[in-house]
C-alpha cells in the first residue's frame, strides 16, 4: 500500500483550502441576458455552464418563448446558435476548448443531439433504437477530456436508456438493472458533470414502481445504487474527480435536503444552515457543490458547499422576493466560479455569473 506523507497530506489539504478561499473571496456577481431574449414572464436568459476560462454556455427564450443556444465569451461577448433544422435549442455541457454538446427539437417535436465545434461547425447525432414521434429521440449531456460523450435517448415506447459515445462513433447502450421499461421509466445520465475523464458515470434511474434513484456506473459497466436514508425521491446531479456523487433527494414529509457521496459508499445528508429545504444542481471537479436552498417565505437562495462542508451563501440583487423566485446556479468550475440564473419579481430570467 502506497504511504501517503504527511507533506503530501498538508499540501493537499491546503490546496483544497486555497480552492475555497477563493470561492469565499470572488463575490463579484455579473448580470447578463442575451440580445434577443424575451421580457414575458418564463422567458428571458439561463447560464448553464462554466469552464474554467469564465466563457459560459447556455439558452434564452425569446419573446415568442421559443428556446435558442447561446455562449457567452470571458469578455462578455456572445454567440447565439441553433443546429439547422431546431426549433428549440438546449445547450448543455462544454469543453475547456468550447466545444458544445446539448439536444435541438425538430418541427416534430423529436430531439436530435448535436456537437458544436469551436468553430460553430455542427455533428448531429441519433442514437441507434431512439424513437422518432413527439418527445422521443436523443440527447447529449456531457463529454469529457477524451472525446467520450454520455447522453440518454428516449425509444418509441417512451423507456429512456443511456449511452456512451465514442471518439470513433461507437454507442455503447445501457440501462440500471432496477430500471423500469414502461413509459416515463428507464435510465437518465446527469447532464452536467455525469461524466469523468475515466469514464465513470452517475444519474438516476426510474423503477416499475416510479421511484427515482440515484446510480452510479464504472467504466466496467458495474452499477451501483444511491439512496440515503429516509429517500423517497433521489437526484444524483454529478460525479467529481474523486468519484464523489453530489445531489439531493426528498423524504418523506416532501422536504429537501442535500447529501454527498464518497468513493467508499458513505452518503452524508446536509442542509444549508437557516433553510427549509436544500437543492444541488452540480459538484465541480474539485467537490464543491453548487445549489439553492428555500428560505421561510419560499424565496430561494443560492450557495456554494466546499469540500470540508463549509457554506457560502449568495443572492444576486434583483431576483425576486415572492415564493418560487430567487437565485438558481447552476454548475460551477473548478475554481468556485458559478453561473445560473435568477427569476426577477415579473418571472423574468436573467443570467448571472459569480465570480
Amino acid at each position: 500500500m502506497k504511504r501517503i506523507s504527511g507533506v503530501t497530506l498538508v499540501l493537499s489539504m491546503c490546496l483544497v483550502s486555497a480552492v475555497w478561499l477563493y470561492a469565499q473571496a470572488a463575490h463579484k456577481i455579473v448580470k447578463f441576458n442575451v440580445a434577443g431574449a424575451g421580457t414575458g414572464k418564463g422567458q428571458g436568459t439561463v447560464g448553464v455552464d462554466i469552464v474554467d476560462d469564465g466563457a459560459i454556455t447556455g439558452y434564452y427564450f425569446d419573446s415568442n418563448s421559443v428556446i435558442h443556444g447561446y455562449l457567452r465569451a470571458s469578455d462578455g461577448t456572445f454567440q447565439k446558435f441553433d443546429p439547422k433544422g431546431s426549433v428549440g435549442t438546449f445547450s448543455n455541457e462544454m469543453t475547456s476548448d468550447h466545444t458544445i454538446v446539448g439536444g435541438y427539437l425538430d418541427s416534430n417535436g423529436v430531439v436530435h443531439g448535436f456537437l458544436r465545434n469551436p468553430k460553430g461547425k455542427y455533428q448531429i447525432f441519433n442514437a441507434p433504437g431512439a424513437g422518432n414521434g413527439s418527445g422521443q429521440g436523443t440527447f447529449l449531456g456531457d463529454i469529457n477530456i477524451k472525446g467520450e460523450i454520455v447522453g440518454a435517448y428516449i425509444d418509441s415506447n417512451g423507456v429512456e436508456h443511456g449511452f456512451l459515445l465514442s471518439p470513433a462513433g461507437k454507442y455503447t447502450t445501457f440501462d440500471d438493472p432496477s430500471a423500469g421499461n414502461a413509459k416515463g421509466q428507464g435510465t437518465f445520465p446527469n447532464g452536467l458533470s455525469g461524466l469523468t475523464d475515466t469514464s465513470v458515470i452517475s444519474g438516476v434511474y426510474v423503477d416499475s414502481n416510479g421511484a427515482q434513484h440515484g446510480f452510479l456506473r464504472s467504466a466496467g459497466g458495474k452499477f451501483t445504487s444511491i439512496d440515503p436514508t429516509g429517500s423517497v425521491y433521489t437526484a444524483a446531479q454529478g460525479i467529481d474527480a474523486k468519484l464523489q456523487v453530489g445531489g439531493f433527494y426528498i423524504d418523506s414529509s416532501g422536504v429537501f435536503h442535500g447529501f454527498l457521496r464518497t468513493v467508499n459508499g458513505k452518503i452524508t445528508s446536509y442542509d444549508v444552515p437557516n433553510s427549509t429545504g436544500t437543492a444541488v444542481n452540480n459538484i465541480s471537479s474539485a467537490g464543491i457543490i453548487a445549489g439553492y436552498y428555500s428560505d421561510t417565505s419560499g424565496v430561494l437562495h443560492g450557495f456554494l458547499r466546499s469540500p470540508t462542508g463549509q457554506y457560502s451563501k449568495f443572492s444576486v440583487a434583483g431576483a425576486g422576493t415572492g415564493s418560487g423566485q430567487g437565485t438558481f446556479p447552476a454548475s460551477n468550475n473548478s475554481t468556485g466560479a458559478t453561473t445560473g440564473s435568477y427569476t426577477d419579481s415579473n418571472g423574468v430570467n436573467h443570467g448571472f455569473v459569480r465570480q
